[in-house]
């Protein structure tokens, strides 16, 4: 007989499966509102941000509707609904993986970068602010930005890693969830985090600069963990308890 791969359930998938068995049970008819994120987290005693995922999976999927400031409902299966269940790597996830590995990075470019290298980065914002004021998403500049301090290391694995972890900004449920939180007020505030970066890095101040680049990625995941209507307010989180754990390590 034949036999099937054996693959890892990634938490948010665990999570999505069984608000998707709920809804099709009928627990949750087409039309009504889902509990909030906090009180679906407390339930099934996992993380706000995890329980977040699971719903964007099901929205990309096309079981449920987010309605900003208001909350997450169920809907009819249409034609335009992913076929099969969303399978790719937590955007939340990728986001703490950066913060602890481009941390170090950006401390060692603070330590080598040259003067060329430091104008490279300050060109990569410059690209972001064009991206920007044309009504686009900069990711264009922002990854030349993320990967020019990668190529300070000299390090082609390293390189490579920093360029694959941000492609999966592109995958279904990064896109999905960047639907909803990413503006022109929230890219205006990561350029300015971007600078700060390289003012450290300028500065030759390693503890600064990784300081910076890691207050940049924690910022990213609170902005994609903002509460989406009132009753979503909750405690902090995953992002919190993971970012004091990452700042342990001595500068």
């Amino acid at each position: 007989m034949p036999f099937q791969a054996i693959e890892p359930r990634r938490l948010y998938r665990q999570i999505a499966d069984q608000l998707r068995a709920l809804i099709e049970r009928g627990e949750f008819p087409v039309g009504t509102r889902l509990p909030p994120e906090r009180d679906l987290a407390l339930k099934m005693g996992v993380s706000r941000p995890s329980v977040r995922e699971a719903l964007i999976a099901l929205e990309v999927e096309g079981l449920v509707e987010v309605r900003m400031g208001s909350g997450i409902y169920v809907r009819a299966r249409g034609e335009d609904a992913a076929a099969g269940s969303v399978v790719a790597e937590s955007p939340l996830d990728t986001i703490l993986a950066r913060q602890l590995i481009e941390g170090e990075l950006a401390a060692q470019a603070a330590r080598v970068m040259t003067a060329a290298g430091i104008g490279g980065l300050r060109e990569a914002v410059a690209v972001m602010r064009e991206e920007a004021a044309s009504g686009n998403i900069p990711a264009r500049g922002d990854r030349l930005f993320h990967v020019r301090i990668a190529e300070a290391t000299e390090n082609s694995v390293l390189l490579r890693l920093v360029g694959e972890l941000y492609d999966e900004r592109h995958n279904p449920l990064a896109v999905q969830l960047g639907s909803h939180f990413e503006n022109a007020e929230s890219w205006e505030a990561a350029i300015a985090e971007h600078e700060r970066v390289i003012d450290a890095i300028q500065a030759g101040d390693p503890s600064a600069a990784r300081a910076a680049m890691r207050d940049h990625m924690a910022r990213s995941h609170d902005r994609f963990t903002a509460h989406w209507s009132p009753a979503d307010a909750a405690s902090p989180g995953r992002r919190r308890v993971a970012t004091r754990t990452m700042d342990r390590s001595p500068p």
